[in-house]
């Protein structure tokens, strides 16, 4: 409120000033002192409004700051400048200039003033701020940002400006010869010119037009490897994320961003920014053929051109805004989308498939709402920019007719300048279209370049590779917690070792932390505190390929990919032989039933492993990483869906890797397995609270026994279940 009253009073205090200062005053002097009476009233009342600025205590801060100082300045002295433009431009002032005290002159005065204001706020001032502060590269999610992709091709984007250039040149022939046709017809003389100009403007079109087609091609061309190379970087920018980043954002919304996202960031690049540039020559061209027919029909037609710049600023910047939140809303109806799909059994099995249709509508509907509000804000943005421009062409078409009644310019030079100024307002029209399309490129860009720019929480990556590896592997009081639940710690000061040539089991219940220990070893994670060591050196000193490529690991529900199941084992090591695969699936007693397929090797996976059972999956998963000769592996309950004989075979040709010095760390709820390890680990609640051998544990009597125990009477009470249920059912 305090704002508006000092605005009130600020307006108040000039109109007195001019009314005051101005009656009287200029009415009675000749044209030079009046302009100098009008300047020197100028500077006054500037002082005026800055004393009223600084005595009155409800002001803004930004008046009293450098900006308002300056703002004040340039506008007290505006009306002035613009009475002297007018009068060097050759309009008559005396109405204005003697007239400065009537209500007319004043409201004319306040209209430009406020027109001024309104661009001086908007543009100038971030100027400045920009001269001053260098914006962080973090944060140019711009214009400016999509157009260093352009930089690898800038020879042949220089030759698309070129051509560029040439064509509109040769579109500025039909104007210029239909002027000065229009004289030759007038004046009856000249026949064979206008032949002349008939072919020559018909050359100069078909040129410009192959010039055009010519330059259409290399650019389009062009952006499409620029559409490969951005959307190739973001999916390589998010591969390199932490796994807590995949564990915070959903897959589907990540997918809209490589995938969507870039689309509509590319296609704006391709069409709209191709239509910008090609309209923006057009302008430069029209203008300066503009010029040279009438500089005062062009300075009157330049005048109107701040309000039809202002109005697609205002407009592209909601719109822009609003370009994210419809963005957003379309990554949650594609996370819906996608977590339904890759779930079909799930949801089938609990025949839900009207409950997720239903949800993947009420995100539609939300994506509708939004969509009806960017169309509304377009469509508005579209039609004040036409009646803008309608209003310029009827103030502009009186002028130009009063000026050839005056005779200043001639019948020929007006219908030229006539067609120039109605391809000018068409190019300003497009341009102020296409703008907001940019815009919305802009705001559909953030979230990609948020990907691009964001750094991977992780340590740096070691140099260590050595030659050979003993695979000794030590938990020295390990302390970790998920980063999504930050104060709830999953391992409480762990401590273990997994020793070369040896098999290690972890054991204990659910949520123990088992898998947590398989994550930090995998250098998933990094724990709060503690230290991992292999072989001596910290986990951390390693390089992350060489550390993949020692550690394999097979979990409790594998991943295979949609692709034959040869490509799935050799997935392990691309360089492999059909010997190595045929091989490692017969160490993970898989080569008998994948032989048994139709297609053999061939046979395709499917999604997700999902062509093959559990069991099959586990062997091939199995297969996998036997195929890396890795020197630590790591069995997360890999065998739960095996068979007791399969389980044995599998024990038989993994477990047993004393002769190879491999470090085998074994998770299972089968005490078949169990048995067979050199060291049994029991974890309950993310501590370590018994290790030794499995008879030295039973010995003990102490929480391992007594989890065995537990084991056995729920083993032997399925069993007995099983047993009744088959008897009944005979009966």
């Amino acid at each position: 409120m305090a704002s508006y009253l000092s605005f009130f009073l600020l307006l108040c205090v000039d109109v007195c000033v001019v009314k005051t200062l101005g009656v009287g005053q200029l009415s009675s002097l000749l044209v030079p002192q009046a302009f100098t009476t009008l300047w020197a009233v100028g500077l006054l009342r500037v002082c005026l409004l800055l004393l009223t600025v600084f005595s009155y205590p409800g002001s803004p801060a930004w008046l009293r700051s450098f900006e308002g100082v300056q703002t004040v300045t340039v506008h007290g002295l505006l009306y002035p400048a613009y009475i002297t433009f007018l009068w060097a431009c050759g309009w008559s002032t005396v109405e204005l200039l003697w007239g400065w005290h009537t209500w007319e002159a004043l409201l004319q005065g306040y209209a430009v003033l406020a027109l001024s204001l309104l661009l001086w706020k908007r543009y100038v001032p971030s100027i400045f701020s920009k001269a001053k502060v260098k914006a962080p590269k973090k944060g140019q999610t711009s214009l400016q940002r999509l157009l260093g992709y352009l930089k690898p091709y800038r020879n042949r984007f220089t030759v698309v400006i070129s051509l560029v250039f040439l064509s509109s040149l040769g579109e500025m022939a039909i104007p210029h010869y239909t002027g000065k046709m229009t004289d030759w017809i007038m004046k009856e003389d000249e026949p064979e010119a206008f032949s002349n100009a008939i072919k020559v403007m018909s050359v100069m079109t078909i040129m410009s037009a192959v010039l055009e087609f010519v330059c259409d091609l290399i650019y389009n061309i062009t952006m499409s490897l620029i559409h490969t190379s951005i959307q190739s970087q973001v999916f390589q920018c998010v591969l390199k994320q932490e796994i807590a980043f995949f564990d915070q954002i959903s897959t589907g919304e990540i997918v809209s961003r490589i995938t969507t996202d870039t689309n509509t960031m590319s296609e704006s690049l391709s069409e709209e920014l191709s239509l910008l540039m090609w309209y923006s020559f057009r302008m430069l061209f029209l203008l300066s053929s503009m010029l040279y027919l009438s500089a005062r029909l062009t300075i009157f037609t330049v005048l109107g051109l701040p309000v039809i710049w202002i109005i697609p600023e205002f407009t592209g910047r909601f719109y822009q805004t609003h370009s994210v939140k419809v963005q957003e809303s379309l990554a949650k109806a594609n996370n819906v989308a996608t977590e339904t799909f890759s779930s079909i059994k799930t949801v089938r099995s609990f025949a839900n498939e009207d409950g997720e249709t239903e949800r993947y509508r009420k995100c539609l509907e939300d994506t509708y709402s939004l969509n009806k509000v960017e169309a509304a804000a377009y469509a508005a943005s579209t039609w004040t920019n036409s009646m803008s421009t309608l209003a310029l062409k009827v103030c502009i078409l009186y002028y130009g007719g009063q000026l050839v009644a005056g005779g200043d310019v001639s019948s020929g030079d007006l219908v030229s300048f006539v067609l120039y100024e109605l391809q000018f307002t068409s190019a300003m029209e497009a341009l102020m279209s296409y703008y907001p399309r940019v815009k919305k490129a802009i705001g559909a860009s953030q979230k990609i370049f948020e990907y691009v720019d964001r750094k991977p929480d992780i340590p740096p990556e070691g140099s260590l590779a050595p030659e050979k590896l003993e695979g000794h592997v030590c938990f020295n009081n390990i302390t970790f917690a998920y980063p999504t639940r930050p104060e709830q710690n999953v391992l409480k000061t762990v401590s273990l070792e997994l020793k070369p040539g040896k098999v290690t089991a972890l054991v204990g219940p659910a949520d123990g932390g088992k898998s947590t220990i398989v994550r930090l070893l995998e250098r998933f994670y990094q724990p709060q505190s503690g230290e991992i060591l292999l072989d001596g050196e910290p986990l951390l000193n390693y390089k992350d390929e060489y550390l993949h490529e020692k550690i394999s690991v097979v979990s409790q529900e594998p991943v295979l990919f949609a692709r034959s199941i040869r490509d799935n084992i050799k997935y392990g090591r691309v360089a492999a032989f059909d010997k190595d695969i045929e091989e490692a699936a017969k160490l993970a007693s898989a080569h008998k039933f994948i032989k048994s397929f139709p297609e053999g090797y061939e046979t395709d996976a499917g999604q997700k492993g999902g062509q093959v059972s559990g069991g099959q999956k586990q062997r091939i998963a199995i297969a996998r990483s036997l195929i890396r000769q890795p020197q630590i592996l790591v069995l997360d309950d890999a065998t739960s869906d095996l068979d007791d004989h399969n389980v044995h075979l599998v024990h038989q040709a993994v477990l047993n890797s004393s002769s190879s010095h491999r470090t085998v760390l074994l998770i299972t709820h089968r005490m078949s397995g169990v048995e067979l390890a050199d060291n049994v680990v029991f974890l309950r609640a993310g501590e370590v609270l018994e290790q030794g051998s499995h008879a030295e544990l039973l010995e003990r009597n102490g929480p391992y026994a007594e989890f065995v125990q537990q084991q056995n009477v729920s083993f032997y009470r399925k069993t007995d279940e099983t047993t009744d249920t088959i008897t009944a059912k005979s009966k």
